[in-house]
């Protein structure tokens, strides 16, 4: 089942239907890792039982088979149909039909009859129906105190089961929410804990939510609890119901908040959690209640609540220190429940992250959060995760990271995390052009929380794997790269010297046996310094082999993928078979069989091949090699497409020109039509020769055909196509030189971090030396882009993206910040506009004030509010001057508006001055430093250039 389940997540990665038909238990061993957002993990089979069974005692009988049953009696219907009608009984002879008459008339509430029957017809008051049910079933059912106090006065048994043994009239009353009821049965005696075995009064009175008959029930007696273990208490059903006030009163009488029900062994405080009754929860919790009981699936309250998306009761339980990184089924911990397919998902899983969940908590199959987050694309779980410092490097079982989700579910997460690369290189305030501006780079993003078990450079490696390598290029990864590879570079060197001194010493013994000229019938001794030489090279290749094995035995899956391992164990083996025991005893070349020459060939060519490739490895040579390694492989790729052509021509060449040497076999024919291609015709050789041209007019124009097609067009085609873009080929070398430096580092971290040298010595000392973690300014880096006086050591490349990257930023932001200014500083001037009068505006002559058909100047709502009421007021002697006043201090407090706007504009227009300065003289100094930058770079490869070539003349 666990290839199933495997197969299902990582090759399809697709989730098994919802509607699966097949069996339940089948269905949970193939669903995925997310199978909680499927229904039926919801809710627990035992709150559906509760469920169904409340849904079943909201109404005991219902009315149809009610009447079915009385109609089944003979002269039943006709009964039934009188008492239904409320019509008079004084016909009744029969006693079988008084007694059918007094269930009818219990269940109808016919209480003259009943009184009527039993007086006068003496029936039977605790006869009953072909189910067992007396007439003070059917009266407490309907909660009719007065015919059940009629029947009770008359002899009816109120411990009456009916004939399934479930039902009394104490629970009829209790399930008709009936307090009075309740009372007259509890008064003659019935039993008050009745059914407590399965199902007791209490139970159908919390069914119905009676308030007022569980607390009669409990004051006179009834038992909370349940004498048998694993059965259903009235607790339960009241915290599976959400009904608190039942609930706190069954507390208040001792209730049992330890009592588990059912094959789940559930507790109330699980029922209540998984249906987000909050209230229930905080009175269970009050009451002592074990906020991480467990049940049958090792789950606590916590797991339930996560799973149902009960946020109410997550915070509650966490508050009363739920364990947050309990586990239950599969290694599972809340955060891994609160994962499904409900709208509430981020706020749970926000909750238990402030509450200090493990957010690299891996289940039994290596899935952690952030796995299930992206498997079921919950962009924003994933983003939030991310911020909380999970692990994006995390692999489950089948080796496949989270970012391999991320990438496949949820691409629209890696725009915000390179928006996270960005934001981890901060600059000061200083502005960018000047010499102390100082920049920031945090590596923490890059460095996984489990690198101290890993190594650092795992998110690297998987960024390559998950074909996002482009990120590598930002100046944050180029950085760290550039770091580490400071940082572990002694260890690769000592791997280089070690490498170069084999393939010198292999060298060396190739020159003394097989280049040598050995004739038969001579003496053929090899030199004196091949015996000590070919053993020093067996003992090398030995060594090699050992490390070969290691690196398989620390990951074959990862040590398969990469070509150079295989190019190793050829050179391996090559090795073995060139170096023989013949030679290094004897000293005789005469013994060398010719095979081992053609391997020595091949050998030496592969030993120096490998040697080249290491040497690429240096970030200063990387690049070339990778051009170089880049254009060969588009070079083989354009060669295969036309390698039809160059064979047609073999051919043809074979069959002209069969006499000439390079022509007479087919083998060689093909072999000389691709050396033709490099401009090697022998055109006199082959026409003019000392051969004689057998087919003079068909040779000359296939061989003109072959001129034009192949040396001058197809030759020309291939190299354009292979070295077209230098530029863009110079920047895929860079990215590719990126990817092999992360690779590299990546398994000389891994092989100082495996399983199988955990003890051995030094290896501690390798590690502190490798990580940065442990180095002086542990995950972060400080630059001085525009100091010459920094001792960063960073290249030149580097610290011009870096440069590159903050400047952008800055002017972004600095656009931003005045598109912002100047909306407010419009919003602003037009709001004063609308407030203040026109400062143009001519004085107002008093033989205008009476004109009211003219349009008046815009005033503030107080001048226009003044000048209404005085237009209204009569002058007389006595207000004049005050009326005078009044203007002129309106007047006056006009002008002042008008000054202190005019202030305020002329220092909107110096701030809009200066930050136009500012910006001009910002971007001049980026220009001047850009321009800088690259002249000095101009200038330093020349200089490079014409020291080159100095050497090459001396030498």
């Amino acid at each position: 089942m666990e290839n199933v389940r495997f197969s299902i997540i990582e090759n399809d990665l697709k989730w098994q239907s919802e509607s699966e038909t097949a069996d339940m238990d089948l269905l949970f061993d193939k669903r995925s890792i997310s199978s909680e957002v499927n229904s039926d993990a919801v809710f627990s089979n035992e709150a559906h039982e509760i469920f169904a069974r409340q849904q079943q005692n909201q109404i005991l009988w219902q009315p149809q088979e009610i009447e079915e049953t009385m109609c089944a009696v003979p002269n039943g219907r006709h009964i039934f149909d009188v008492v239904k009608s409320g019509g008079f009984l004084e016909l009744m002879i029969e006693p079988s039909d008084c007694n059918l008459a007094l269930l009818c008339c219990a269940l109808y509430g016919n209480v003259e009859n009943v009184m009527y029957l039993l007086t006068h017809y003496n029936a039977d008051p605790n006869t009953s129906d072909s189910r067992g049910r007396t007439p003070l079933h059917f009266a407490c059912c309907r909660a009719n105190a007065p015919i059940a106090k009629i029947m009770l006065d008359r002899g009816s048994d109120p411990n009456r089961y009916d004939n399934k043994m479930e039902v009394t009239p104490l629970h009829c009353a209790a399930s008709s929410k009936s307090v009075e009821c309740i009372l007259l049965l509890l008064r003659r005696k019935a039993n008050i804990n009745i059914g407590i075995n399965r199902r007791s009064a209490l139970h159908y009175a919390i069914d119905g939510n009676a308030v007022d008959c569980v607390e009669i029930l409990l004051k006179y007696g009834a038992d909370p609890n349940t004498p048998q273990v694993y059965t259903e208490t009235p607790l339960h059903t009241a915290c599976a119901s959400g009904f608190s006030k039942c609930a706190q009163l069954l507390l208040n009488h001792n209730a049992d908040v330890r009592s588990q029900f059912g094959e789940g062994k559930v507790t109330a405080l699980h029922l209540a959690a998984e249906n987000d009754y909050a209230e229930c929860v905080r009175l269970l919790l009050e009451h002592r209640a074990d906020v991480n009981c467990r049940n049958a699936s090792q789950q606590t309250p916590l797991h339930l609540a996560c799973l149902s998306q009960s946020i109410s009761s997550v915070e509650i339980l966490l508050k009363y220190g739920a364990n947050v990184n309990a586990i239950y089924r599969d290694g599972r911990t809340a955060l891994h429940a609160a994962i499904v397919k409900q709208s509430r998902c981020l706020d749970c899983c926000n909750a238990l992250l402030k509450a200090g969940a493990d957010v690299n908590k891996s289940d039994d199959y290596g899935y952690t959060p952030l796995h299930i987050a992206a498997l079921n694309e919950f962009s924003s779980c994933v983003y939030l995760f991310i911020e909380n410092g999970a692990d994006l490097t995390a692999r489950t079982d089948g080796h496949t990271s989270a970012l391999t989700f991320i990438v496949r579910r949820c691409p629209e997460i890696i725009p915000k995390l390179m928006q996270k690369l960005d934001s981890s290189i901060k600059a000061n305030d200083h502005e960018i052009g000047d010499v102390d501006c100082q920049i920031k780079l945090d590596f923490r993003l890059l460095v996984p929380s489990s690198s101290a078990e890993k190594g650092e450079a795992e998110l690297m490696l998987s960024l390559i794997e998950v074909g996002q390598k482009r990120i590598l290029m930002h100046p944050l990864c180029e950085t760290f790269l550039f770091l580490k590879w400071r940082r572990i570079r002694k260890f690769f060197l000592m791997s280089l010297a070690y490498h170069t001194f084999f393939v010198m010493l292999f060298t060396l013994y190739v020159i003394g046996v097989y280049v040598r000229l050995c004739k038969e019938g001579k003496k053929c001794q090899a030199p004196g310094y091949v015996m000590t030489t070919g053993y020093f090279v067996l003992v090398l290749n030995i060594v090699l082999l050992g490390k070969e094995l290691f690196q398989m035995a620390h990951g074959l899956h990862g040590y398969a993928k990469y070509w150079e391992n295989w190019l190793q164990w050829l050179i391996v083996f090559g090795v073995l078979l060139c170096v023989t025991p013949e030679v290094l005893w004897t000293g005789n070349l005469l013994t060398v069989p010719m095979w081992q020459h053609h391997v020595a060939a091949v050998v030496i060519l592969l030993v120096w091949l490998e040697l080249m490739m290491l040497v690429g490895r240096f970030p200063i040579f990387g690049v070339y090699v990778q051009m170089f390694t880049k254009v060969a492989v588009n070079f083989g790729k354009f060669l295969l497409a036309y390698i039809c052509l160059l064979i047609a021509f073999g051919l043809s060449f074979a069959v002209l020109f069969n006499d000439y040497p390079a022509f007479q076999n087919i083998t060689w024919s093909v072999l000389k039509s691709f050396t033709m291609m490099s401009g090697e015709l022998e055109f006199e050789d082959i026409f003019y020769g000392d051969y004689a041209v057998k087919f003079p007019v068909t040779s000359h124009i296939i061989f003109l055909a072959f001129v034009l097609l192949v040396t001058v067009i197809l030759t020309n085609l291939m190299l354009g196509l292979a070295v077209s873009d230098i530029q863009g080929l110079q920047v895929s070398a860079t990215l590719d030189r990126l990817v092999r430096q992360a690779e590299l580092i990546s398994r000389l971290e891994s092989l100082f971090f495996s399983r199988l040298l955990r003890n051995a010595p030094l290896v501690h000392y390798c590690k502190r030396k490798a990580l940065l973690r442990t180095s002086r300014d542990m995950l972060q880096f400080t630059v001085r882009p525009n100091d010459p006086r920094d001792r960063s050591q960073l290249p030149e490349d580097i610290k011009l993206n870096i440069y590159k990257l903050v400047a952008e930023r800055r002017d972004r932001n600095m656009s931003m910040r005045r598109r912002q200014f100047e909306k407010n500083y419009h919003m602003f001037s037009r709001s004063l506009q609308r407030q203040l009068p026109n400062p143009t505006e001519s004085k107002t002559q008093p033989n205008q004030q009476n004109q009211q058909q003219q349009p008046q100047p815009t005033y503030t709502t107080q001048t226009q509010h003044f000048q209404m009421n005085e237009l209204l007021r009569p002058r007389s002697a006595t207000n004049v001057p005050q009326q005078l006043r009044q203007e002129q201090e309106l007047k006056q407090q006009a002008n002042d508006w008008r000054i202190e706007l005019q202030v305020l504009r002329e220092q909107v227009d110096q701030l809009t001055a200066k930050l136009d300065k500012f910006s001009e003289n910002a971007m001049r100094k980026l220009n001047y430093t850009a321009t800088e930058l690259c002249r000095m770079r101009q200038q330093q490869t020349p200089t490079s250039a014409s020291t080159t070539g100095t050497l090459r003349n001396h030498r």
